[in-house]
């Protein structure tokens, strides 16, 4: 059976929807379901709308590009676009943001002082920045990024299947239904 999958999603917000299904039968083919599905599949969208939002998109071949993997322990999400030179800003955002999250030993603390911060934030404010600290929490994931050589922009999140499949929370005594 195929322990990976390659997507390439054209940076329009139509597009995000098929690639949340292709994942989702993907991961059900590999035995996830539930919150787990749930959980990867929030991820896929939330960084494949970051790749739409803050990519450079400047030639009609230009995609998204989402790659899914499994190991015994792990499940890999990586999804790259290209970026620019005026993309600098966002990429400096984004390793605040995420040496931030990393800087809780708990990424549920991480997620509960940005929804404090997006409660402080009047209502026509559109950006909640909750996408990756939702990545972290919700997915139970390990951000990183790096761009490229070639200027891609490559995030990633590596989730423990234990963890996101509940085991690691049945230890605790919390369990889902």
């Amino acid at each position: 059976m195929q322990r990976a999958i390659k997507l390439s999603v054209k940076p329009t917000w139509n597009e995000i929807e098929k690639a949340r299904i292709e994942s989702l039968q993907f991961l059900q083919s590999h035995g996830f379901s539930g919150d787990s599905i749930h959980s990867l599949t929030m991820v896929i969208t939330e960084l494949i709308e970051n790749s739409i939002k803050y990519g450079y998109f400047d030639l009609r071949k230009d995609r998204v590009k989402v790659n899914i993997s499994l190991d015994e322990t792990n499940v890999t999400i990586e999804v790259s676009n290209p970026v620019t030179e005026t993309t600098t800003d966002h990429l400096r955002r984004l390793d605040k943001t995420i040496q931030w999250i990393r800087g809780y030993q708990d990424p549920f603390e991480a997620y509960i002082e940005r929804l404090k911060e997006v409660a402080k934030k009047p209502l026509k404010d559109e950006e909640s920045g909750l996408g990756l600290v939702r990545i972290a929490y919700e997915g139970n994931g390990i951000l990183d990024f790096f761009v490229s050589d070639d200027d891609l922009l490559n995030v990633s999140t590596v989730s423990n299947i234990r963890e996101l499949r509940g085991e690691h929370h049945a230890q605790k005594g919390i369990t889902y239904q």
